[in-house]
């Protein structure tokens, strides 16, 4: 029991790590006006391993590392809005992806690494569009110049990036499944040697 709470601590820990490397990493890929998210990937499979807690745990650092690498353009507009939309949308994209899995990994690990992988890129951008709309309307209204706000939303802000995160996602699927079947070999190994002692 001890040893594998040390092993989910450990490896909350790598993941943790994963996700601040990646996020610098993605800072620097921009499509349109934001930067591509790179750390959904390792969230779900931290979601997956270490339960919606874990998820819970990993999107928060992405809310953070959002806040200190990609959101100077809303900080200036409002930095409680973007606080808590950064945080919300990094938070409940982890939640959701650990929920989906937990909910479906019995019946088909693929199913549910795949339903994970789609729920938290449409979490992490259904809450972004929801925060823009709560905290900067005034604002994107404005960017739009007169263009209708929800295509300039969905078109001019999330589109491409939303798309690419999805595929990501999508492809890494299989290798997520495979992360989790080795982690979950390794954890029961672990634990039948220590009942060998």
């Amino acid at each position: 029991m001890r040893n594998e709470k040390t092993m989910k601590i450990v490896g909350l820990g790598l993941m943790t790590a994963v996700v601040v490397v990646l996020q610098l990493l993605g800072s620097f890929i921009h499509l349109g006006v934001f930067s591509i998210t790179l750390v959904l990937a390792p969230i779900i499979v931290g979601a997956a391993l270490y339960g919606i807690l874990g998820g819970a745990w990993l999107g928060l650092v992405f809310g953070v590392m959002v806040l200190l690498t990609d959101a100077s353009l809303f900080l200036a507009i409002s930095v409680p809005g973007t606080v808590v939309t950064c945080l919300g949308k990094g938070i409940l994209a982890g939640v959701v992806a650990g929920a989906v899995y937990l909910a479906l990994q019995k019946s088909n690990k693929l199913f549910a690494v795949i339903l994970a992988g789609i729920a938290a890129p449409v979490t992490n951008t259904g809450c972004f569009l929801i925060g823009c709309l709560l905290f900067f309307k005034s604002t994107i209204v404005e960017w739009a110049g007169g263009e209708s706000l929800g295509r300039f939303l969905i078109f001019g802000l999330v589109g491409m990036n939303f798309i690419v995160e999805l595929l990501i996602n999508m492809i890494l699927a299989t290798v997520i499944v495979q992360i989790i079947g080795i982690a979950a070999k390794g954890l029961s190994t672990g634990s039948a040697a220590k009942a060998k002692n």
